[in-house]
């Protein structure tokens, strides 16, 4: 008989975890308090617009292995799009200007010598002092390793990790900076394709799960929230979803895969991330024209990366705590004018949603990054998952995924007692 195991918690991190202790034959119970699975990587139909959209932009790149081992497992390993080279397209909105940065496949970085690859009117030298990102001590920011100023700074290396980090990223952790890098710009192009979900999210990422896990036997329960947490000496006795308790026995694992304030609300003296980032989001009713880039970055807008889908038009602006509290109607002009001036589209403004996310993700600082628990707690059958865990990576959905199957693991080998 498969020994239950409880996962509470359906975002990609609970997502993840439940796939794992599925292919391990564990009887998975899966719940979570929303009636949507996916958590922060949502997707909806949006009535203002009439059509399906994601909450947010998450772009992920080829060398993410949680993410291509989670995919290929659910069945959805075609499920990302992008091109077949490494290639991040730019736009300076104060002057027009306009570059690729094309990166070769192969981990020799021969594209620093070709101008046509990297950042115009940059040297050599300008790149090979990135070297000293690779290293640092928990305790040093992105700033205490490399001068945050200059062309490389400010039109290639602040643009894309403020999308990983969604911090400053001079404030930044170094350690999570440079293990963004190692598994990313270290090992070459073949690892930074940059690969977008399509048509949306949830159906890359969390319908091919649910219908995986479904498959397999696991139950799956929305709008089904956990009250309280009973422990009983070295291990979790029991949990209360509101309409009775349901004991738990010391060889029955549950992973708690929810927001770190939520879960340090239930687990006692749980230390976890208590600083936030904000992300904003706007998304347009606006079907581009064939041969748009399907995704490029600003600088000197007020847009940070413009996406193009099929039947929309998307912006993204990380660590966005300075828009947050604006007008919605501000805001959306102010993107679309931006889009208008990079894309050449018509100056109305066609129907639009501003997505607004106040606690996106933990500040991925050295003083934030130190609160993070790992997988494991002092009761011996309860874990946790989350991008805010110890990950080793700032909130991203390769963190996340990573999560999950780092808490499976370890309650398949120590959960059981």
């Amino acid at each position: 008989m498969s020994r239950k195991a409880w996962v509470v918690g359906a975002g990609l991190a609970g997502l993840s975890a439940a796939v794992a202790l599925t292919r391990s034959g564990f009887a998975v119970d899966l719940c979570d308090s929303a009636t949507q699975a996916g958590g922060r990587c949502r997707s909806y139909h949006d009535p203002q617009l009439d059509r399906a959209i994601d909450n947010g932009n998450h772009l992920v790149l080829s060398g993410n292995e949680a993410v291509a081992d989670y995919l290929q497992t659910i069945g959805a390993e075609d499920a990302l799009t992008g091109p077949d080279h490494a290639a991040f397209d730019f736009v300076d909105r104060a002057n027009g200007e306009r570059w690729s940065f094309r990166p070769n496949d192969g981990r020799l970085p021969w594209w620093v010598f070709a101008q046509d690859r990297r950042v115009p009117n940059t040297r050599v030298v300008d790149y090979l002092r990135l070297a000293r990102l690779m290293a640092g001590s928990a305790s040093q920011t992105v700033a205490d390793r490399i001068a945050t100023s200059g062309a490389v700074w400010d039109r290639l290396l602040e643009p894309v990790l403020l999308a990983a980090l969604n911090t400053s990223v001079a404030d930044g952790s170094a350690r999570l900076t440079a293990n963004v890098l190692r598994q990313s710009m270290a090992r070459g192009g073949r690892a930074m394709r940059p690969r977008i979900a399509g048509p949306t999210l949830a159906a890359a990422f969390v319908d091919p799960a649910l219908a995986w896990l479904d498959a397999r036997g696991a139950s799956v329960a929305l709008g089904r929230r956990l009250r309280g947490l009973r422990f009983s000496g070295d291990v979790l006795a029991g949990i209360d979803f509101g309409d009775g308790e349901v004991s738990v026995a010391a060889d029955q694992p549950v992973l708690l895969a929810l927001p770190p304030w939520v879960a340090s609300a239930l687990v006692p003296d749980l230390t976890v991330p208590d600083d936030f980032r904000a992300i904003v989001n706007a998304h347009f009713a606006f079907a581009p024209p064939v041969g748009t880039p399907a995704m490029i970055g600003v600088i000197n807008g007020l847009a940070e990366w413009i996406f193009a889908f099929p039947d929309r038009i998307s912006v993204t602006v990380s660590a966005a705590d300075h828009l947050v509290d604006r007008d919605r109607a501000e805001l959306a002009a102010g993107f679309w004018a931006d889009i208008v001036a990079i894309h050449g589209f018509p100056a109305e403004m066609p129907p639009w949603q501003i997505v607004k996310e106040k606690r996106a993700t933990f500040a991925a600082t050295p003083e934030q990054d130190a609160r993070r628990p790992g997988a494991v707690t002092r009761w011996r059958n309860l874990f946790l998952a989350g991008d805010w865990t110890q990950t080793g990576l700032p909130a991203t959905i390769e963190g996340a995924l990573r999560s999950g199957v780092t808490a499976a693991r370890l309650a398949g080998a120590t959960g059981a007692g």
